[in-house]
């Protein structure tokens, strides 16, 4: 079987040029390009499947980049693609579109396109490109339809292209699984008017509802001051629909200089209660502009809101910035994410101060809780300084165990403790077992089924690089077997490669199964995980 109508031999160092400039071009592709020469010889076909979740309501999703090198001289054009679906993306492809990028390999939607309506087994897409000279840059998207399941799995397979001539070309190197996770965007940006969506939290209440919040950013992506509210949504099949949006934290006029966001959420099983904690920002009381005292007028609230009907209303917010904050303090409120209600009934947020040195003083991670069911709230001290944004879990009763986002980078810190925060002892694995680039973070501990048994297990998800910058991509779901005393590599599991915003929040969805709610670019993503994918 021919691979291509010519060939030419290159020298070692214009091989080691091209693998370098491939290289850059994955980097600005947000895309590992793993491939590697064949020797001396350039011509090929190359295959890339991406860690990129097919989501739903989204017109475009990256399955496959083929890759192949073109000389100027003669003229090739690429007539079909040969393509294997499985029945999973028989069933689940609404159509594919191939993009061709010519000489750029960024996926991108907006140049012309080749449809194609697809079915289960072997098929050649008819597409008359014309190659130009150099690596040429050839996509493969799907659309998916309504029906396609969160637990479907399909996948597209490159079996070979012709060209001009009927050349066939194999593919000579390949990288990544063409099997495809599925997920939802379950708010996209410019939805009821909102510019972008951000900071997830998500729970699961007793009658199995999934409840979903994060912030309404109107007007852009800046975090606060700004016209920013809480919205919601709720899911009752596990995650496969959402129903529409609601506002349930909005502070009224002047919505430009009278924001909250930044929301956690907790269910309690005994009152039947979800409570979701945020910050309010009258005026420019966020960080910058936050300051001692405990009025509105002076410095950021953290203020509740509770539904006693499995999130179908919700109650008026209200402050307990007075319970909490120690008035000499900047700013005191929750870190975003979930909460949680301890064995003894105990209800815990996590939380953050910035202390009383110069403005806006220096942050430590904390904790909130409660020991009567949300009538009346009390701080811990600070974990760590210099830590924001942290979840907290109960490894044993009566022992909280504090995840830190750590501004130093690189890592997370971790600090447990057995007195309800007033006092913290550094964990073994703080700032070298979890890499952190600076951002959020989810940590929850849940009961799972293992080879026929129950068993408690620490999952953890964030964008999984060790940085001090916002290098923020590799979404990656992590699970400790001995209650976050070992992180092994094994027990991990990729969902999505690309660059995003980053904040992630984990729920249980049922004994096998995780919920993931995480950032894209100003979009919310949902996807339903196997445990057994996360567990080897």
């Amino acid at each position: 079987m021919k691979t291509a109508c010519t060939r030419k031999v290159f020298t070692m160092n214009t091989v080691k040029l091209i693998v370098l400039c491939c290289i850059c071009y994955a980097q600005l592709a947000h895309l590992p390009l793993r491939a590697q020469t064949a020797g001396k010889n350039n011509s090929g076909l190359w295959v890339q499947y991406p860690v990129i979740p097919l989501l739903k309501k989204q017109p475009g999703n990256a399955l496959a980049l083929i890759r192949l090198y073109a000389e100027a001289k003669p003229k090739v054009v690429l007539k079909f693609i040969s393509v294997h679906l499985n029945e999973a993306a028989g069933l689940s492809f609404e159509k594919l579109t191939v993009y061709n990028n010519g000489n750029e390999p960024a996926f991108d939607t907006t140049v012309p396109g080749t449809t194609f309506i697809p079915k289960e087994g072997v098929h050649s897409i008819p597409v008359n490109i014309s190659l130009k000279q150099g690596w040429n840059y050839i996509w493969i998207s799907a659309t998916l339809n309504e029906k396609a399941g969160l637990d479907s799995r399909p996948s597209a397979v490159v079996k070979n292209i012709v060209t001009s001539g009927n050349e066939t070309w194999a593919v000579t190197q390949s990288a990544g699984n063409p099997e495809k996770r599925i997920g939802i965007a379950v708010r996209k940006p410019g939805e009821d008017n909102v510019h972008t969506y951000r900071i997830p939290g998500i729970i699961r209440t007793d009658k199995g509802t999934l409840v979903a919040v994060y912030d309404n950013r109107y007007h852009g992506s800046k975090d606060l001051p700004g016209d920013i509210d809480v919205g919601m949504s709720r899911s009752t099949d596990g995650g496969q629909t959402w129903e529409p949006m609601k506002v349930i934290v909005d502070m009224g006029e002047p919505h430009d200089n009278n924001g909250v966001g930044d929301p956690t959420v907790l269910f309690d099983p005994a009152t039947r209660t979800i409570w979701v904690a945020a910050v309010w920002s009258k005026g420019n009381r966020a960080i910058g502009g936050s300051g001692p005292g405990l009025s509105p007028d002076s410095t950021a609230q953290l203020v509740l809101v509770s539904s006693s009907d499995d999130g179908l209303t919700w109650s008026a917010p209200h402050s307990i910035t007075p319970q909490v904050k120690d008035p000499k303090w900047h700013m005191y409120f929750n870190g975003p994410g979930g909460g949680i209600v301890m064995q003894d009934g105990t209800l815990v947020f996590p939380s953050q101060y910035w202390d009383e040195t110069t403005r806006p003083g220096i942050p430590h991670s904390a904790i909130i809780y409660s020991k009567d069911n949300g009538k009346t709230w009390h701080s811990g001290t600070g974990a760590r300084y210099n830590t924001t944004e942290s979840q907290v879990v109960e490894t044993t009763p009566g022992t909280l165990m504090l995840n830190m986002r750590d501004n130093r980078g690189y890592y997370r810190s971790v600090a447990t403790s057995s007195d309800f925060g007033k006092t913290w002892q550094e964990h073994s694995t703080s700032y070298h077992a979890l890499p952190d680039p600076i951002c959020m973070a989810s940590l929850i501990k849940t009961p799972v089924m293992m080879k026929g048994k129950r068993q408690e297990v620490l999952f953890f998800s964030n964008v999984n690089m060790s940085s001090r910058e916002h290098n923020r991509k590799n979404m990656t779901i992590k699970a400790s077997l001995d209650l976050g005393e070992t992180w092994l590599p094994q027990n991990e599991l990729l969902l999505d490669e690309r660059y995003g915003f980053g904040y992630s929040c984990l729920t249980r969805v049922d004994e096998h199964t995780l919920g993931i709610l995480f950032e894209g670019i100003g979009d919310i993503i949902f996807m339903r995980v196997p445990v057994k994918d996360i567990i080897k």
